[in-house]
């Protein structure tokens, strides 16, 4: 009898120990992600660690070269031409960076949400957006009052729940009254990058337009 209880009490031992084995707590997990992540992944940003180059056309006057890992940057106009490096920007260079800033934001404001850390974004809420009347996605994205070439700036951004952007109203200073509110449309994959093309207003045919659109991967 002996004999078989210590059988008995080895296989339970084995058996426990094999359980434990199998159902191991996991040290793992995977913090959920932040709405700007969500969004930014959306429209591709995992493939941006990949982007040796990107170029586009600003409203068919701007042309714009970058190379994101080095930060350098080339302008292209009809009457002149001008590279240089982020790192290293002087007198000569300040007036074509704080124009990149702007179309960079006008193509890139998926990504520009991650990587703009020093500014806030509220959680999103469901509204009405200003120029579809459709329920969508809100958040603001509001920038410091100090620091950056447009400080105290706030854009509303409207989003489906694929975390697309569609709409997005911007307010100088962070006002309550809109300085400007479009579309965002005629989205197309570069490379894996979702980017839209087309700004339009409600009732009116002004359209910004991002043009020769380039995303070349290592």
């Amino acid at each position: 009898m002996k004999i078989l209880f210590y059988t008995i009490l080895a296989f339970a031992l084995v058996t426990n120990c094999k359980e434990t084995q199998k159902s191991p707590v996991s040290s793992n997990t995977q913090p959920d992600l932040s709405i700007a992540q969500k969004i930014a992944n959306a429209h591709g940003f995992k493939k941006w660690k990949h982007v040796s180059e990107i170029q586009f056309t600003f409203n068919n006057n701007r042309h714009w070269s970058w190379s994101p890992k080095s930060d350098t940057v080339t302008l292209r106009t009809e009457k002149d031409s001008l590279s240089y490096n982020r790192k290293t920007i002087d007198s000569i260079s300040l007036k074509a960076d704080r124009a990149f800033i702007n179309d960079k934001f006008w193509l890139l404001i998926p990504f520009q949400l991650v990587w703009d850390k020093s500014a806030t974004i509220t959680q999103p809420e469901k509204e009405q957006a200003p120029i579809s009347k459709l329920t969508m996605n809100k958040i603001t994205l509001t920038y410091p009052t100090e620091g950056g070439y447009t400080p105290g700036d706030a854009y509303d951004i409207y989003f489906a729940d694929d975390f697309i952007i569609k709409e997005w109203v911007f307010r100088k200073g962070n006002k309550d009254k809109a300085s400007l509110m479009n579309t965002f449309e005629n989205y197309k994959n570069y490379n894996g990058l979702m980017l839209a093309s087309d700004h339009k207003k409600e009732g009116s045919d002004w359209n910004l337009t991002l043009t020769n659109i380039a995303v070349i991967l290592e």
